[in-house]
């Protein structure tokens, strides 16, 4: 789950991560009201869940309060990438000497957090590593003794921090580890951390994805979640609490289990087919929840054909079946739909099965030949 900017800032101040003074705002007129508490001379920033804003004209310098008013009756009026532009954030301005980069993200090759950072901040850091991969500095941090003191000191004189802010630098890096280890975040970052004309260090902008999985860990990030960037069909199969991973074939996958799933779909590539979609309903899932994926699947226009493997443990196939048949009443559908059912009570879902339209298979390798010939209109 992405945070705005706005939200993660308040995180950030919360750990004494030093931010320029600002609000948010959802109208012209509570932007104008902050920036005359801020002196006037501001910068109105697009709150959108996507990158480019300022190319987009979505981060506009404000001279007065007045302006600040028009500029964010301009930028509320705004698309950014196709999201619509709700709510603005007015900041104080902040006279920059030198941007710089920080950043917690994990490393799935070190299998570690990885602290980043870099003098060249205020850029894309993708970019930068790609071209100059010398400007990245990385610190892999032992998640069970946490960031010590030694590696934050060794990233400041590594990007030839001035010495004055080199404890004010080490503040900000525990900080922003501690933001990254408390929330299970996926990523924690501060850029441009900028170094002012008075010499003190502020993050400027910020940005963090918490981990969806950790997200009843943290039942206070629930209002945190913008579904503007979200599809429908994303929104609807967390309300089931189904795992949906959109593909791009046209074999509508409904599997239980993370690992069959994955088996299924090597097998639809094996035998010359595209899976549409990794869609895993779990174990012990009820009659309402198959019913939710199957409508779900539905909602994609390129499946072209619907496998349904299921192995029933702990998952009875007769409630699989009185699922299916729910979804299929509700949703009236002319793609052909193919089940295998094995396991807990195959027989009795088999036989609520028969008096449909639905394909039966006998294997899962009889099924997915079945799906992808149904797909291909070959059947």
């Amino acid at each position: 789950m992405k945070l705005h900017e706005y939200q993660s800032k308040q995180i950030f101040q919360k750990y004494m991560i030093p931010i320029p003074s600002g609000r948010v705002a959802s109208s012209s007129g509570e932007a104008r009201q902050i920036a005359e508490e801020l002196g006037g001379r501001v910068v109105v920033k697009a709150q959108v869940l996507i990158t480019g804003r300022g190319k987009a004209g979505g981060i506009r310098l404000a001279k007065s309060a007045r302006e600040a008013e028009e500029l964010a009756a301009a930028i509320l009026g705004m698309e950014i990438k196709g999201l619509p532009v709700r709510k603005v954030l007015i900041d104080e301005t902040v006279n920059i000497q030198k941007e710089l980069y920080l950043s917690v993200v994990h490393d799935r090759s070190l299998r570690k957090p990885v602290m980043i950072t870099s003098f060249a901040g205020g850029v894309n850091i993708e970019e930068v590593a790609r071209t100059t991969p010398e400007k990245i500095i990385k610190i892999p941090i032992d998640p069970l003794l946490g960031l010590r003191d030694y590696q934050a000191r060794d990233m400041a004189a590594a990007i030839d921090l001035p010495r004055e802010l080199w404890k004010s630098f080490i503040d900000i890096a525990h900080g922003l580890w501690n933001v990254f280890n408390d929330f299970d975040a996926t990523l924690a970052e501060v850029n441009p951390l900028v170094i002012t004309s008075d010499q003190k260090l502020v993050a400027i902008d910020g940005k963090m994805s918490i981990d969806e999985n950790s997200l009843f860990r943290h039942p206070e990030m629930t209002d945190y979640r913008n579904l503007d960037g979200e599809s429908a069909v994303d929104i609807e199969a967390r309300k089931f609490g189904l795992s949906y991973i959109k593909m791009d074939g046209n074999v509508g996958c409904l599997v239980n289990g993370a690992g069959l799933a994955m088996a299924t779909m090597d097998i639809i590539h094996i035998l010359g087919g595209v899976p549409a979609n990794f869609l895993d309903i779990g174990g012990g899932a009820s009659a309402e929840r198959v019913s939710a994926a199957l409508k779900i699947i539905l909602m994609d226009s390129s499946v072209r054909s619907i496998l349904i493997n299921i192995f029933g443990g702990i998952t009875r196939c007769d409630e699989v079946a009185r699922g299916i048949l729910t979804a299929i009443r509700d949703v009236p559908t002319n793609v052909p739909i193919i089940t295998r059912l094995a396991g807990t009570n195959s027989e009795e879902g088999t036989g609520l099965l028969k008096e449909s339209n639905l394909l039966a298979a006998n294997s899962i390798s009889e099924a997915v030949r079945m799906a992808i010939a149904a797909a291909e209109g070959t059947a």
